[in-house]
C-alpha cells in the first residue's frame, strides 16, 4: 500500500488548506507551548523491510531466556513444559483473538472452549463455578477480595506476608479507590503465622486471604484458616498453583469460598512475563458477586446443545454502575491454552508433572544443603519451590551461574529484609537430575 507523504511546501499548504489550517502549528494549538518539543524527533533514517527485519533481529538476539539457559527462577513464573500442539490449535484463525465476541451465539466454538475452560478449573478447585478467567493472578486475588467484601459487606482482608509481594501490591492498588482496609499478618517459619492470623480476625473481617504453596514455595493450612474465618462469618480465598492441586485436596474441600491463581503454568510459555491468564471459582452462593462473563450451555429452539454468556456483569454491558468489577476482561486465548494443556495431560499427567516437581525441588534442596554453604531455612513442606539460607550473597550467586548458562533463584532480600542472603529456586519437571547436579557442581567452584 502506497503511504504518501508530503515533501514540497506547496504539498503542505494544500493539505493543511483541505482541513481549514493555514500553518502546521494550527494542529497543535491545544498542547500548551512550554511543553511543545523544539527539535526534530531522534530518529533514525527509514529502513526497507529487510534492512527493518535485521534490525529487529539482531536486538531481539540481545533477549536470552528458559530456551537458552537453564532456568532456576520462579517466584511466580515457571518454567513447564508447553506442548507444541498447543500453538499449533492456538493460530488456527477461528480462535485468534484473545476476547469473548461481543456477538456469542454466532461463535459457538469460542463459547464452547471458554465453557471446558470453566468446567476444569471447578474440576481441578472442587468449586461449584467459574468465569471465564481474568488478565492474571494477581488480578484475580484482587477481584476475589472485592468479591469477598461485596458478599459480606465488610471492608477488611486479613492478608499474610507470604502471599506473593507483587499480588499484595496489585490488592493495595485496588485498595485505594475503595473503602478497603488491608491487614498484614507475618510468616512463621515460613508459612502465616496462624497465631497472629487467630488474633487478627474480628467480627469486621471480611474475607482472608493465602497463598498455598506461597511464596516460599511452602504448604499452608487452608483448614484451619477457613475455620477461623468462618466462625466470624467471613469469607476464605485461597491463590492456589493449579499443578499442585493434583497432589493435594481441592481449595473446595478445605472449605474454601474463592479459588484463584495464574495459568501460566498450564500451556503458557514465560513470554518476558505475559500474556498470561487468571482462573477464579467460587461456590454456588457466590455466583452473582463474581466479575466478568460465566459461559453456560443450554439448548436452541431445534433442542440441539448451544453455548451463551449466561452471566455478564460488566459495566460494558447491562449492569453498568453497578457493574462487579471495570476491569476484569478475560484472556480468552490464554485460556484456550489452559484448556488444551488440561485435556492433553489429563489427571494422570498433571499428576505426573507435579510428582516431578515435587521429587526434583526436595532433591535439589537436599544436594545443595549438603555442599555446606547453604542451610535449610524453613521446615514446612514445599512443592516445587523451596528456601535455603546462602553463606555468601545471593547477587554473587545468580552472577556466577549465569557464566554458566544457569538462570538462578530469586533473592528474598529484596522483599523480605529479614531474609537477606535466602535463595528461592524452582524445580519443575523440565529439570533433569543432570542440570540440577550441574547447578550444585556449579555453586560450589
Amino acid at each position: 500500500m502506497h503511504r504518501y507523504i508530503p515533501n514540497t511546501d506547496e504539498q503542505r499548504k494544500e493539505m493543511l488548506a483541505a482541513i481549514g489550517m493555514k500553518d502546521i502549528e494550527d494542529l497543535f494549538v491545544d498542547i500548551p507551548e512550554k511543553v511543545r518539543l523544539k527539535r526534530p524527533f531522534d530518529l533514525p533514517h527509514s529502513h526497507s523491510e529487510l534492512e527493518l527485519t535485521a534490525h529487529i533481529e539482531k536486538l531481539a538476539a540481545n533477549n536470552l531466556g528458559a530456551r537458552d539457559y537453564t532456568c532456576f527462577l520462579g517466584a511466580g513464573a515457571y518454567d513447564h513444559y508447553v506442548p507444541s500442539v498447543i500453538n499449533h490449535m492456538l493460530l488456527r484463525q477461528e480462535f485468534f483473538t484473545a476476547y469473548t465476541p461481543y456477538q456469542p451465539e454466532v461463535s459457538q466454538g469460542t463459547l464452547q472452549a471458554i465453557f471446558e475452560f470453566q468446567t476444569m478449573i471447578c474440576e481441578l478447585t472442587g468449586l461449584d463455578v467459574s468465569n471465564a478467567s481474568v488478565y492474571d493472578g494477581a488480578t484475580a486475588l484482587a477481584e476475589a477480595s472485592i468479591m469477598g467484601c461485596n458478599a459480606t459487606r465488610r471492608c477488611e482482608i486479613i492478608l499474610p506476608e507470604t502471599v506473593h509481594p507483587e499480588s499484595r501490591a496489585v490488592l493495595e492498588t485496588y485498595a485505594t479507590t475503595r473503602d478497603m482496609v488491608i491487614k498484614t499478618v507475618p510468616q512463621k517459619n515460613g508459612h502465616t503465622d496462624m497465631e497472629a492470623l487467630k488474633a487478627a480476625i474480628s467480627e469486621t473481617t471480611g474475607a482472608v486471604i493465602m497463598q498455598s504453596p506461597n511464596f516460599f514455595g511452602v504448604f499452608e493450612d487452608l483448614k484451619a484458616a477457613a475455620d477461623m474465618v468462618h466462625e466470624v462469618k467471613g469469607l476464605m480465598i485461597a491463590s492456589v498453583d493449579p499443578i499442585s492441586l493434583s497432589l493435594v485436596k481441592s481449595p473446595g474441600e478445605l472449605g474454601v469460598d474463592i479459588a484463584v491463581g495464574d495459568g501460566q503454568a498450564m500451556g503458557v510459555p514465560l513470554s518476558f512475563g505475559g500474556p498470561y491468564v487468571g482462573f477464579m471459582a467460587a461456590t454456588q452462593k457466590l455466583l452473582r458477586n463474581m466479575p466478568g462473563r460465566i459461559v453456560g450451555a443450554t439448548t436452541d429452539s431445534e433442542g440441539n446443545r448451544a453455548f451463551v454468556l449466561t452471566m455478564q456483569t460488566r459495566e460494558q454491558h447491562i449492569r453498568r454502575e453497578k457493574a462487579t468489577s471495570n476491569i476484569c476482561t478475560n484472556n480468552a486465548l490464554i485460556a484456550l491454552a489452559n484448556t488444551i494443556y488440561l485435556s492433553l495431560m489429563g489427571k494422570a499427567g498433571l499428576k505426573e508433572v507435579a510428582e516431578q516437581c515435587l521429587s526434583k525441588a526436595r532433591y535439589a534442596h537436599d544436594e545443595l544443603v549438603k555442599t555446606g554453604l547453604f542451610e535449610p531455612a524453613f521446615t514446612s513442606p514445599f512443592f516445587k519451590e523451596f528456601v535455603v539460607k546462602s553463606k555468601n550473597p545471593v547477587s554473587e550467586l545468580n552472577a556466577k551461574l549465569l557464566k554458566h548458562d544457569i538462570l538462578g533463584g530469586y533473592d528474598l532480600g529484596k522483599d523480605y529484609p529479614e531474609l537477606k542472603d535466602h535463595w528461592l529456586l524452582a524445580v519443575t519437571e523440565k529439570r533433569t537430575k543432570a542440570e540440577i547436579d550441574n547447578l550444585v557442581a556449579k555453586v560450589v567452584e
